[in-house]
């Protein structure tokens, strides 16, 4: 496509290239991803640990040691990597992000809301994360509560000069990719 092309409609201001957002299945592909990592660390260290405390494995309800340590790893580590790193292992290897929708740092209270209470809601009612698919930002339920977007790192779509986040630019989403 031209330049020309694809500036045109644009404000005489220039373009720049600004994130694209992260859909549905590139994101499914990352969680897909995250519970292998997180199946792995069950495995070598929840289960052998539970093993030598001598604790059942695979008890009956849902407050039993073994599932109560296995439940806290999966929301640490969903926590803790989108603190500390933007993304867990899965969105590194798939290439996407988790940002504020301001563009702002990450705080606790956004990510502790957006992956406890947000990703709780989602798993609950599976239905409500199939949104990403059809909402013009590609945002779940728990993006929406939390005022997050997931991104590509290097997939970029061309807005109007001065915006610094496809949010900005959400009218673009179908145009053209660089």
């Amino acid at each position: 496509m031209r330049e020309s092309q694809m500036t045109e409609g644009m404000p005489a201001g220039g373009t720049i290239a600004v994130p694209a957002y992260a859909g549905f299945w590139i994101r499914f592909w990352s969680y897909l991803i995250d519970l292998i990592v997180l199946g792995s660390v069950s495995m070598l260290v929840i289960r052998p640990l539970s093993r030598l405390g001598g604790l059942e494995i695979a008890p009956d309800g849902i407050f039993a040691p073994y599932n109560i340590a296995t439940a806290a790893v999966f929301f640490l580590y969903f926590v803790l990597m989108t603190k500390f790193f933007g993304q867990t292992v899965g969105k590194m290897v798939t290439g996407i992000r988790v940002v504020r929708n301001d563009g702002g740092p990450l705080d606790w209270g956004t990510i502790v809301f957006r992956e406890l209470i947000g990703r709780f809601l989602s798993k609950t009612l599976p239905i409500l994360y199939w949104i990403v698919g059809f909402t013009p930002k590609k945002e779940a339920l728990h993006d929406f509560i939390a005022d997050t977007l997931v991104i590509h790192e290097e997939r970029y779509v061309m807005a109007p000069a001065g915006m610094r986040t496809e949010g900005e630019a959400s009218r673009l989403q179908d145009g053209p990719a660089v």
